[in-house]
């Protein structure tokens, strides 16, 4: 059986944090504000593959109003959450991911960003790919104001 799964996600940029973007830390005046590190890439990841599994979402599972969660790495909650559909009996076929910001640049990073994934999601390189876009000027991606990130996963039984 396969199952599919939709993940969408979108953090503001702020100042004191740093930028950490699937799993990497990006040298950017800005950082991503939320209740984690707030990993954009990550985040719509692991709430792809929730939904694939028909589990919820990040939210249910890692809240932001409980402590336990401030500051978490998201390539922790993204092992948690392979871990949560393996118990299921699914495993991930394949990930495509999309990065909307006019800054900073992903492409530099983006190899090192799929080799995170890959080993936290237990995942050949070749299962994951991560795409990088602008809106060319506008909104608030446009304006530099945040970053969104959108991901699909298709999960099968092991």
């Amino acid at each position: 059986m396969i199952r599919v799964g939709q993940g969408f996600d979108v953090h503001k940029f702020s100042s004191g944090r740093l930028c950490i973007i699937g799993g990497v830390t990006i040298d950017h005046p800005l950082g991503l504000q939320g209740h984690s590190d707030a990993d954009v890439l990550l985040h719509a990841i692991s709430d792809a593959i929730l939904g694939a599994a028909g589990l919820g979402d990040i939210g249910h599972h890692f809240p932001d109003n409980n402590p336990k969660f401030k500051d978490m790495n998201s390539r922790d909650i993204l092992r948690i959450v392979v871990g949560l559909i393996r118990d299921q009996g699914y495993t991930i076929n394949n990930i495509d991911a999309t990065v909307i910001c006019e800054t900073p640049k992903i492409l530099p990073y983006a190899k090192k960003m799929i080799e995170n994934i890959a080993e936290d999601c237990l995942c050949e390189l070749t299962q994951i790919n991560i795409k990088a876009t602008t809106t060319e000027g506008l909104g608030f991606t446009g304006r530099s104001e945040g970053i969104v990130a959108q991901a699909i996963c298709i999960i099968k039984t092991l």
